[in-house]
């Protein structure tokens, strides 16, 4: 017989082994799915609105938008996976609309809170008020914001965090964010006065390290605003090896597949809040093992309005709303803002500024944000004082001055460079240059400085010698001689009337506009219908 002592060894010495055996084969660890929805360049649209589609080599329009509809869409989306779902904003909320001008921003702050945000980041429109209001404003959101590059001037503090960190179903997200650093070009100088941009790369690498190495995260994302020229241009930079996505932002583009660069990919979803993008992975040992996108469409009809945003929207908007639906005239062909060379819309604002001010010449940037208008079935649409906030959101006063013919080419070499130039970095603003008493024919994939075919003002070809007078709004900080970037233009002076002085005096005289885009600029190796400008890659706008 076995003593019961030696049994009970031979018996803890299997158990033992058992336990051995077990931490040899440990349980495999699961798959994760985390979601992130982005959306970006929301400038200041509460409401639903038209949309314009490129569809079938035609323009069609859709009722889009609205941010408690978009609010319905958030929630339902996170109700399906509350651990492992995530909400970010890319920049540009409170500027480009009428309620987002008239309160600077300030109606924003309870209804973004209420929209469930996890982090934001401020984009290149965000310092339109000054830098205090974008303070006051962005710290009432009571949710984080965050930017890399963006410093006091005075002081050399981080006017944010830099980074944001979160862990989700046992994942490790970290997100870095960049604005613009040209911003005090891009926009009026006095609008970010007091705040330094720094370049991208001068603490790319060291907060990817930090945020690899130091923070261990498994996935690692840029959250930019700086356009998708330079967003893809970047992710063919050998520092992006270790991270795994730049959601992108600031040039409205609806990116439906992520661009697949040599180093990361590369989203952007779409702006005014008609779109969010879906990003879809399957998470194993801290890599993405699989992997979907969807730039998903704010349709009312399928998403009806949250009540808590609705309330708060109606709220904010209520002092403003008799102002802002005053009707200063009608449009009977569509209004909108889409095309790289040339749009109905700008065509619109740069022949009533001739109108007004007589110029030979009038000059409007190539902006990108406005909801479009659409004709309905009277085969006409108003144009409210919403609206024209909607294509002017900001309202300075007219500028004008005399330059030469020479003066005027150069300036249109270097503003087509700044659309199309090959090397991304260069690039930067909106679109084209818009214009009114000039017709413009240029290559838009020559060399630097020789894209210009041919220049016509007043129907005669333009005279290198000849001083021709311009208009163009007033750029609050730069140099008085300096006319849309243009410099050293003679003979300028401010004017006592605003544009939208001039916008509400045209429609009060005309009535009714049919403005269209009539070849006043053409790019002579480019098609007819430009929506975007990618080199190497098969990205198309629709």
């Amino acid at each position: 017989m076995i003593p019961h002592k030696i049994l009970g060894l031979v018996a803890l010495a299997l158990l033992g082994g058992t336990l051995f055996s077990c931490k040899e084969t440990p349980k495999e660890n699961p798959e994760q799915t985390i979601t992130i929805l982005q959306t970006a360049d929301i400038h200041g649209q509460l409401q639903p609105h038209d949309e314009l589609f490129w569809e079938n080599d035609q323009i069609t329009f859709r009722k889009l938008g609205g941010l408690a509809h978009m609010k319905t869409l958030f929630e339902q989306e996170r109700n399906k996976d509350p651990e492992g779902t995530l909400i970010l904003d890319g920049g540009d909320m409170i500027q480009g609309s009428a309620v987002a001008a008239l309160s600077h921003g300030k109606a924003f702050a309870s209804i973004i809170k209420a929209m469930g945000y996890d982090f934001l980041i401020p984009g290149n429109w965000e310092v339109v008020y000054g830098k205090q209001t974008m303070m006051d404003v962005l710290q009432h959101y009571d949710t984080p914001v965050i930017s890399a590059n963006m410093y006091d001037e005075a002081s050399g503090e981080t006017l944010f965090p830099q980074y944001f960190i979160k862990e989700m179903k046992g994942v490790k997200l970290g997100f870095i964010s960049y604005n613009d650093p040209e911003i005090p070009v891009r926009q009026n100088p006095s609008f970010s006065k007091g705040i330094r941009f720094d370049p991208i790369d001068k603490n790319l690498e060291a907060l990817i390290t930090e945020l690899k190495d130091n923070q261990k995260v498994d996935l690692l994302f840029l959250v930019t605003h700086i356009g998708i020229s330079k967003q893809y241009d970047l992710a063919n930079h050998p520092a992006l090896q270790r991270v795994d996505y730049i959601l992108g932002n600031d040039t409205h583009e609806r990116i439906r597949k992520p661009l697949q660069a040599k180093y990361s990919k590369v989203t952007e979803p779409g702006a005014f809040a008609s779109f969010v993008g879906k990003l879809t992975l399957t998470v194993k040992d801290g890599k993405i093992v699989k992997e979907n996108y969807d730039l998903m469409e704010v349709d009312p009809t399928t998403y009806p309005a949250d009540a808590q945003v609705a309330q708060l929207i109606n709220q904010e908007t209520a002092p403003y709303k008799e102002e802002i639906e005053q009707v200063l005239g009608y449009t009977s062909t569509p209004l909108y803002r889409y095309f790289v060379v040339e749009n109905p819309m700008d065509n619109f604002i740069t022949d009533a500024a001739r109108w007004k001010t007589g110029a030979d010449i009038s000059i409007s940037n190539g902006f990108r944000f406005s909801t479009p208008i659409s004709i309905g079935e009277s085969g006409k649409a108003p144009i409210t004082r919403a609206d024209l906030w909607s294509m002017l959101p900001v309202n300075e006063k007219v500028k004008i001055g005399k330059a030469t013919g020479k003066q005027i080419k150069d300036w249109l070499e270097k503003e087509i460079h700044n659309v199309f130039a090959q090397n991304p970095m260069e690039r930067f603003g909106g679109w084209l240059v818009r214009f009114s008493g000039m017709e413009l024919t240029f290559y838009a994939n020559k060399p630097k400085g020789e894209r210009v075919a041919s220049i016509m003002i007043g129907g005669e070809p333009m005279q290198e010698d000849k001083l021709y007078t311009l208009s163009a709004c007033r750029r609050e900080g730069e140099p008085l001689p300096t006319l849309c970037r243009m410099p050293n233009t003679i003979e300028t002076e401010v004017m006592d009337y605003t544009v939208h002085d001039v916008i509400v005096e045209y429609l009060k005289a005309k009535g009714t506009i049919a403005p269209v885009m009539d070849g006043r600029a053409k790019a002579l190796d480019l098609g007819d219908n430009v929506l975007s400008q990618l080199p190497g890659t098969d990205y198309q706008f629709h």
